[in-house]
């Protein structure tokens, strides 16, 4: 795997979420009914941001859960031998609300889908409206964000992987050619 660019820096990725969380409360007017689903790994690192971002900008911050989606996955049969599952951690009631999903890249649809799923499970809220960090096309589903940090087109040798401090040490977005 070699790196290509770096798409989006450190001080680009705290724009950028500055950006979608004003984006959220403009078309939510408010965060007084929205929820913020990240979803596993980094997806809920980036709703840990987007939370802080809207409690700094609106004077109170909306809840926060975290979705995992292994076993929802259409896929997970033929990509894992045993799925690594994690914690789902939603503990409040989703029904009648405004869901944020959050999520680092958008790329076939399937772990959107998937979480569509795994919502519905849950409760039958108001709303679910998908924020992405990177969206980098090749779409299989008819999934499509509301929110997009930056649009990367990619080829099908290529892609995106985002850092986040929190678990990789650094806060950076690279396009990486998987060819070789």
């Amino acid at each position: 795997m070699k790196i290509k660019a770096e798409i989006i820096d450190a001080k680009g990725l705290e724009r950028t979420i500055t950006r979608l969380s004003h984006e959220i409360l403009e078309r939510n007017k408010g965060s007084e009914n929205i929820i913020l689903i990240g979803m596993r790994t980094r997806g809920e690192f980036i709703a840990k941001r987007i939370q802080n971002k809207i409690k700094e900008i609106d004077g109170s911050g909306p809840k926060l859960g975290i979705l995992d989606v292994t076993l929802y996955r259409d896929d997970f049969r033929t990509r894992l031998k045993q799925p690594e599952v994690s914690v789902t951690n939603i503990t409040f009631d989703i029904h009648d609300r405004d869901i944020i999903l959050i999520d680092d890249v958008l790329f076939s649809g399937r772990t959107a889908r998937a979480a569509l799923d795994a919502l519905m499970d849950l409760g039958r809220p108001r709303t679910i409206q998908l924020c992405v960090l990177i969206d980098r096309g090749h779409r299989e589903m008819p999934i499509k964000a509301d929110f997009v940090g930056k649009n990367i087109p990619t080829s099908i040798n290529e892609e995106i992987k985002v850092k986040m401090k929190e678990i990789d040490g650094e806060d950076a977005v690279y396009l990486v050619d998987i060819s070789e």
